[in-house]
Protein backbone atom coordinates (compact mmCIF):
# COMPACT_ATOMS: atom_id res chain seq x y z
CA UNK A 1 0.00 0.00 0.00
CA UNK A 2 1.08 3.57 -0.88
CA UNK A 3 0.10 6.54 0.99
CA UNK A 4 0.76 10.34 -1.34
CA UNK A 5 -0.14 13.20 0.79
CA UNK A 6 -1.96 15.86 -2.19
CA UNK A 7 -2.25 18.38 0.22
CA UNK A 8 -4.54 19.36 3.31
CA UNK A 9 -6.41 16.59 3.75
CA UNK A 10 -6.38 14.96 0.65
CA UNK A 11 -4.32 11.73 0.43
CA UNK A 12 -3.93 9.24 -2.10
CA UNK A 13 -3.95 5.95 -1.25
CA UNK A 14 -3.03 3.31 -3.65
CA UNK A 15 -4.00 -0.26 -3.09
CA UNK A 16 -5.44 -3.45 -3.90
CA UNK A 17 -5.69 -2.38 -7.84
CA UNK A 18 -7.30 0.73 -6.93
CA UNK A 19 -6.55 4.38 -6.14
CA UNK A 20 -8.65 5.58 -3.32
CA UNK A 21 -8.88 9.58 -2.30
CA UNK A 22 -9.93 10.98 0.93
CA UNK A 23 -11.28 14.48 1.19
CA UNK A 24 -10.94 16.27 -2.07
CA UNK A 25 -10.07 19.51 -2.01
CA UNK A 26 -8.01 21.14 -4.91
CA UNK A 27 -8.59 25.28 -4.32
CA UNK A 28 -5.60 27.18 -3.99
CA UNK A 29 -6.97 30.42 -2.01
CA UNK A 30 -9.41 28.89 0.83
CA UNK A 31 -12.08 31.39 2.12
CA UNK A 32 -12.08 34.37 3.98
CA UNK A 33 -10.91 33.86 7.15
CA UNK A 34 -8.58 30.70 6.28
CA UNK A 35 -6.08 31.14 3.33
CA UNK A 36 -4.34 28.00 1.93
CA UNK A 37 -0.62 27.62 2.41
CA UNK A 38 0.12 26.04 -1.09
CA UNK A 39 -1.17 24.74 -4.12
CA UNK A 40 -2.42 20.91 -3.81
CA UNK A 41 0.56 18.63 -5.94
CA UNK A 42 -1.94 17.33 -8.32
CA UNK A 43 -4.78 18.68 -9.88
CA UNK A 44 -8.51 17.32 -10.39
CA UNK A 45 -7.04 16.28 -13.61
CA UNK A 46 -5.04 14.09 -12.15
CA UNK A 47 -7.07 12.16 -9.91
CA UNK A 48 -10.34 12.17 -11.69
CA UNK A 49 -9.71 8.35 -12.44
CA UNK A 50 -9.59 7.82 -8.88
CA UNK A 51 -11.51 4.75 -8.45
CA UNK A 52 -12.65 5.13 -4.70
CA UNK A 53 -14.00 8.69 -3.21
CA UNK A 54 -13.77 8.73 0.87
CA UNK A 55 -15.39 12.29 1.99
CA UNK A 56 -15.31 12.84 5.89
CA UNK A 57 -17.77 15.99 6.25
CA UNK A 58 -18.72 18.29 3.99
CA UNK A 59 -17.06 21.94 5.12
CA UNK A 60 -15.43 23.83 2.37
CA UNK A 61 -11.92 22.35 3.13
CA UNK A 62 -12.56 18.67 2.21
CA UNK A 63 -15.13 18.45 -0.56
CA UNK A 64 -14.16 19.91 -4.28
CA UNK A 65 -17.33 20.47 -6.39
CA UNK A 66 -15.65 20.51 -9.76
CA UNK A 67 -14.00 17.53 -9.20
CA UNK A 68 -16.66 15.32 -8.32
CA UNK A 69 -18.59 16.49 -11.64
CA UNK A 70 -15.01 15.34 -13.42
CA UNK A 71 -15.23 11.95 -11.77
CA UNK A 72 -16.71 9.17 -13.87
CA UNK A 73 -20.66 8.15 -13.19
CA UNK A 74 -19.86 5.30 -12.02
CA UNK A 75 -17.32 5.82 -8.81
CA UNK A 76 -18.36 5.66 -5.11
CA UNK A 77 -18.02 8.52 -3.25
CA UNK A 78 -18.42 7.43 0.28
CA UNK A 79 -19.77 10.13 2.91
CA UNK A 80 -21.63 10.23 6.09
CA UNK A 81 -25.08 8.86 5.16
CA UNK A 82 -26.88 12.32 6.61
CA UNK A 83 -25.08 14.20 4.00
CA UNK A 84 -25.72 12.04 1.14
CA UNK A 85 -28.18 14.42 -0.38
CA UNK A 86 -25.81 17.26 0.12
CA UNK A 87 -22.65 15.55 -1.83
CA UNK A 88 -25.41 15.30 -4.93
CA UNK A 89 -26.11 18.09 -4.92
CA UNK A 90 -22.34 19.11 -4.58
CA UNK A 91 -22.13 17.07 -8.25
CA UNK A 92 -21.06 13.47 -7.25
CA UNK A 93 -23.25 11.11 -8.87
CA UNK A 94 -22.38 7.82 -7.54
CA UNK A 95 -22.76 8.90 -3.45
CA UNK A 96 -23.02 6.05 -0.84
CA UNK A 97 -23.71 7.01 2.77
CA UNK A 98 -22.41 5.18 5.19
CA UNK A 99 -23.30 4.96 9.17
CA UNK A 100 -20.55 4.32 12.12
CA UNK A 101 -19.06 0.65 11.98
CA UNK A 102 -20.70 0.15 8.57
CA UNK A 103 -18.71 -2.09 6.15
CA UNK A 104 -18.65 -2.41 2.56
CA UNK A 105 -15.90 -3.74 0.27
CA UNK A 106 -14.87 -2.17 -3.43
CA UNK A 107 -12.79 -5.40 -5.03
CA UNK A 108 -10.33 -6.20 -2.76
CA UNK A 109 -10.57 -2.54 -0.94
CA UNK A 110 -12.50 -3.16 2.68
CA UNK A 111 -13.82 0.29 3.96
CA UNK A 112 -14.93 0.70 7.55
CA UNK A 113 -17.29 3.78 8.72
CA UNK A 114 -16.09 4.68 12.14
CA UNK A 115 -17.09 7.65 14.57
CA UNK A 116 -15.85 11.27 14.32
CA UNK A 117 -16.67 14.37 16.13
CA UNK A 118 -16.34 17.34 14.39
CA UNK A 119 -18.42 20.53 14.09
CA UNK A 120 -20.18 19.09 11.18
CA UNK A 121 -22.32 15.35 10.38
CA UNK A 122 -19.23 13.83 10.12
CA UNK A 123 -16.70 10.13 10.09
CA UNK A 124 -13.42 8.40 9.71
CA UNK A 125 -12.93 5.94 7.62
CA UNK A 126 -10.50 2.35 7.83
CA UNK A 127 -9.09 1.14 4.84
CA UNK A 128 -7.57 -2.85 4.42
CA UNK A 129 -6.40 -3.94 1.67
CA UNK A 130 -2.97 -6.03 1.26
CA UNK A 131 -2.56 -7.28 4.24
CA UNK A 132 -2.49 -3.53 5.79
CA UNK A 133 -4.84 -0.99 7.33
CA UNK A 134 -4.40 2.73 7.28
CA UNK A 135 -7.20 4.79 9.11
CA UNK A 136 -8.18 8.23 8.00
CA UNK A 137 -9.60 10.24 10.95
CA UNK A 138 -10.64 13.54 8.70
CA UNK A 139 -11.63 15.80 11.15
CA UNK A 140 -12.18 15.08 14.72
CA UNK A 141 -11.52 15.87 18.25
CA UNK A 142 -10.54 12.93 20.36
CA UNK A 143 -13.27 10.31 21.97
CA UNK A 144 -13.71 7.32 23.69
CA UNK A 145 -14.65 5.65 20.35
CA UNK A 146 -10.73 5.67 19.32
CA UNK A 147 -10.00 3.07 21.77
CA UNK A 148 -13.07 1.22 20.61
CA UNK A 149 -11.26 1.65 16.53
CA UNK A 150 -7.78 0.27 18.12
CA UNK A 151 -9.07 -2.58 19.56
CA UNK A 152 -11.08 -3.72 16.47
CA UNK A 153 -8.30 -3.02 13.96
CA UNK A 154 -4.62 -3.48 13.88
CA UNK A 155 -3.54 0.00 12.38
CA UNK A 156 -0.46 0.15 10.57
CA UNK A 157 -0.86 3.80 9.38
CA UNK A 158 -2.99 6.37 10.72
CA UNK A 159 -3.74 9.61 9.49
CA UNK A 160 -4.53 12.27 12.06
CA UNK A 161 -5.22 15.95 11.84
CA UNK A 162 -2.63 17.38 15.08
CA UNK A 163 -2.81 21.08 14.75
CA UNK A 164 -5.60 23.92 15.88
CA UNK A 165 -6.39 26.93 15.76
CA UNK A 166 -7.82 29.25 18.16
CA UNK A 167 -10.68 28.37 17.69
CA UNK A 168 -10.50 24.56 17.69
CA UNK A 169 -11.24 23.07 14.46
CA UNK A 170 -9.19 19.61 15.63
CA UNK A 171 -6.92 17.78 17.61
CA UNK A 172 -4.45 19.98 18.80
CA UNK A 173 -0.98 18.14 20.24
CA UNK A 174 -2.22 16.86 23.54
CA UNK A 175 -5.23 15.43 21.96
CA UNK A 176 -3.38 13.64 19.62
CA UNK A 177 -1.04 12.17 22.10
CA UNK A 178 -4.14 10.38 23.59
CA UNK A 179 -5.69 9.70 20.31
CA UNK A 180 -2.42 7.60 19.67
CA UNK A 181 -2.35 5.99 23.25
CA UNK A 182 -6.03 5.00 22.32
CA UNK A 183 -5.48 3.92 18.21
CA UNK A 184 -2.29 1.85 18.82
CA UNK A 185 -1.21 2.49 15.22
CA UNK A 186 2.29 1.67 13.72
CA UNK A 187 2.82 4.87 12.16
CA UNK A 188 1.13 8.41 12.58
CA UNK A 189 0.80 11.02 9.83
CA UNK A 190 -0.08 14.83 10.23
CA UNK A 191 -2.50 16.06 8.07
CA UNK A 192 -5.09 18.94 8.01
CA UNK A 193 -2.26 20.99 7.72
CA UNK A 194 -2.86 23.05 4.53
CA UNK A 195 -4.80 26.24 5.73
CA UNK A 196 -3.70 29.20 8.13
CA UNK A 197 -5.66 31.49 9.66
CA UNK A 198 -5.69 35.43 7.81
CA UNK A 199 -5.71 36.60 11.33
CA UNK A 200 -2.86 36.23 13.55
CA UNK A 201 -5.28 36.59 16.71
CA UNK A 202 -6.69 33.09 15.38
CA UNK A 203 -3.18 31.69 15.08
CA UNK A 204 -1.92 29.13 17.89
CA UNK A 205 2.34 27.77 17.69
CA UNK A 206 0.95 24.00 17.88
CA UNK A 207 2.96 21.61 15.14
CA UNK A 208 3.12 18.56 13.99
CA UNK A 209 6.72 18.49 15.13
CA UNK A 210 5.73 19.89 18.42
CA UNK A 211 2.99 16.60 18.28
CA UNK A 212 5.89 14.52 17.83
CA UNK A 213 8.33 15.84 20.69
CA UNK A 214 4.98 15.57 23.11
CA UNK A 215 4.58 11.77 21.73
CA UNK A 216 8.08 11.09 22.34
CA UNK A 217 8.35 12.52 25.83
CA UNK A 218 5.23 9.98 26.30
CA UNK A 219 7.30 7.13 25.57
CA UNK A 220 4.79 6.25 22.97
CA UNK A 221 6.75 3.79 20.26
CA UNK A 222 4.40 4.99 17.48
CA UNK A 223 6.35 6.81 14.93
CA UNK A 224 5.63 9.91 13.61
CA UNK A 225 6.33 10.50 9.49
CA UNK A 226 5.72 14.16 8.72
CA UNK A 227 5.40 13.35 4.90
CA UNK A 228 5.35 16.89 3.09
CA UNK A 229 2.96 17.11 0.05
CA UNK A 230 3.66 15.46 -3.15
CA UNK A 231 5.86 12.56 -1.08
CA UNK A 232 4.46 8.81 -0.33
CA UNK A 233 4.94 6.05 2.02
CA UNK A 234 4.79 2.36 1.49
CA UNK A 235 3.92 0.57 4.24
Amino acid sequence: MRITVIGHSTVLIEGGGKKILTDPFFGTWGNPVYARRSRPTMNREDLKDADLVLVSHHHFDHIDRSFFRSLERGTPVCVPRLTTWMTKLSGARNVIGMRPWENRKFGEVDVTAVPAIHWDITLGFVIRCEEKTVYFAGDTFYGGFMAEIGRRFSIDAALIPVTTFRIPMTMGEKSAVKAVAALHPKVVIPIHLGLTPRSLLLRRGESPEGFRQRLQAAGNPAGVVLLPDGEALNL
